[in-house]
């Protein structure tokens, strides 16, 4: 495996020092605090400490463990899912690295097969959808928006209980 260079200031190459996830890269000379490094220092990591010498790489596999029940709705599809639905529809507009939205995801889908027939739902990504989350003002997420005959009616903002997103729609569906 080759070196690796790091250029790194004093307040950085303290806390590389420290820290647990490097230290099976450090040799103990890199270690010891009253010998002088200078910068750019190399690491040379330790053999036979993770897995074979010479091994490849292991690349990394994600898998879902279960299927979302609320479809994704895209820019292109807006018009048609949302605006031109015949029934009411609900909307979680959400980002990949925000953890609220996972528990959000988890009360849609079941939401989704509560009230399917009676209800639409969606899901919409507002980093790669972001012309969309714009036109309807999402300024943070996860955000709820409920749909009737093509009009916004309601919003639950934030991560909330099921029973906020129930009585939204109840609302929703008695209108």
């Amino acid at each position: 495996m080759a070196a690796s260079t790091f250029h790194c200031s004093t307040s950085l190459r303290s806390r590389a020092l420290h820290n647990p996830m490097l230290s099976p890269f450090l040799s103990h000379s890199h270690l010891n605090p009253s010998r002088n490094l200078s910068f750019p220092f190399r690491l040379q990591p330790k053999r036979g400490l993770i897995g074979l010498p010479n091994a490849p790489p292991r690349s990394l596999t994600i898998f879902s463990l279960r299927e979302s029940k609320a479809a994704a709705v895209t820019g292109d599809s807006w018009e048609k899912s949302v605006i031109n639905s015949e029934i009411p529809v609900l909307v979680e507009f959400y980002a990949s690295w925000c953890g609220p939205c996972r528990m959000v995801h988890r009360v849609i889908d079941e939401i989704a097969v509560e009230y399917a027939g009676k209800l639409k739902c969606f899901v919409l990504n507002t980093d790669v959808d972001l012309q969309v989350a714009e036109d309807n003002e999402i300024k943070a997420v996860p955000v709820v928006l409920l749909f009737k005959n093509g009009k916004k009616c309601d919003t639950v903002v934030g991560t909330m209980p099921k029973e906020f997103y129930v009585a939204a729609i109840e609302r929703v569906l008695k209108s």
